[in-house]
């Protein structure tokens, strides 16, 4: 990846484009059934571009309760692109609405001075509801139910490849009814920036001045643009992350703790302590974070199995073997080894 960057062919993309940059941004229209796209530096300001598109100062817009759009970029949506978010429950599972509960939303036209929705953000995988997927029907009917609805549809994809590889699906087919979709290039596919924003020719070139205003634009964008073209090429690869994350859990089961069977690479684990679980799970040399109140565990590529079992050595069973020869229990597994990166 750092050699593609090195010798990445670039240009001037605030004036007249990289030929780079281009490359990315069409292969990766091609793989979401787009007209075009347009690169990001994150995928917070590829979802904000998406949503100061779609939405009129006074507007309201759904989204899952725990979406990314809502809890996880600073409350832009509400202060830069002017829209109230309105939660939806998880009333299909975990992570996802049904068609009935957009249409009961969405609403009917009120006097002038209510709200109106007037987008539905989606979100595949769900992040905070432990990396759940939303199969292509089921994404394709809520889609459906909002466009019925009058409402246009964002996805946030920013793990859409996740989903695409768990289903054993292209992605286009996840993208079936959305007027703009962002996928990310570095959560779990190992480009050290960047993501992209897709949708119709018009709203590219809209795209393309939103970013400007949001001081997004890069001068030889091509040297982190091979880096994403890199990063396609290791899809398939995180079918591998899905198999250790439901190798973690399952050890840890085993083990006592609450942990959740993944669908993809995110393990949560339903802890009583969150903050004494967090020192323990630091002492033991197991670097986590947190979400919706759960410590959360993230297989990636730069892990092995062997880092798996060397994990679940050192956190151990939930409760800690008695203490013997008057010394502490050892709750770490074995000796304390340099930690991991924070998981992506």
């Amino acid at each position: 990846m750092r050699a593609a960057m090195a010798a990445a062919e670039v240009g001037d993309d605030v004036l007249d484009r990289d030929p780079t940059m281009r490359e990315l941004e069409e292969r990766v229209a091609g793989l979401l059934g787009a007209a075009d796209a347009l690169w990001t530096p994150s995928g917070s300001m590829g979802n904000l571009i998406a949503l100061m598109s779609h939405i009129r100062r006074g507007d309201t817009f759904l989204a899952p309760t725990g979406s990314h759009v809502l809890d996880a970029e600073l409350g832009t949506a509400a202060w830069l692109a002017g829209g109230m978010p309105k939660p939806l429950s998880h009333d299909a599972g975990p992570g996802k609405v049904s068609p009935d509960a957009v249409r009961r939303a969405a609403g009917s036209t009120g006097p002038y001075y209510t709200l109106r929705a007037t987008l539905l953000c989606l979100e595949n995988t769900h992040n905070a509801a432990g990396g759940t997927v939303t199969a292509p029907e089921e994404h394709a009917a809520v889609a459906a139910a909002a466009r019925r609805a009058k409402l246009k549809v964002h996805l946030d994809g920013a793990r859409l490849w996740h989903a695409a590889v768990a289903l054993g699906v292209p992605p286009a087919a996840l993208t079936v009814g959305a007027d703009t979709v962002q996928v990310c290039l570095s959560k779990g596919l190992g480009a050290p920036v960047g993501s992209v924003v897709a949708g119709s020719v018009e709203f590219v070139e809209e795209a393309r001045r939103l970013r400007k205003m949001l001081g997004g634009g890069v001068r030889q964008g091509g040297v982190l643009a091979a880096a994403g073209l890199v990063a396609l090429d290791r899809i398939d690869r995180l079918a591998e992350d899905h198999a250790r994350a439901r190798t973690l859990a399952g050890g840890l089961q085993e083990r006592g703790w609450r942990a959740s069977t993944p669908e993809t690479n995110i393990v949560l684990v339903a802890v009583a302590d969150l903050d004494g679980s967090l020192r323990r799970f630091e002492e033991a040399g197991v670097r986590v974070s947190t979400m919706s109140g759960q410590v959360r565990l993230m297989t990636h590529a730069d892990l092995t199995d062997a880092d798996i079992t060397v994990a679940l050595d050192r956190i151990g069973p939930i409760v800690p073997p008695p203490r013997t020869n008057g010394g502490p229990a050892d709750r770490s597994g074995g000796g304390r080894a340099p930690a991991r990166p924070a998981a992506r």
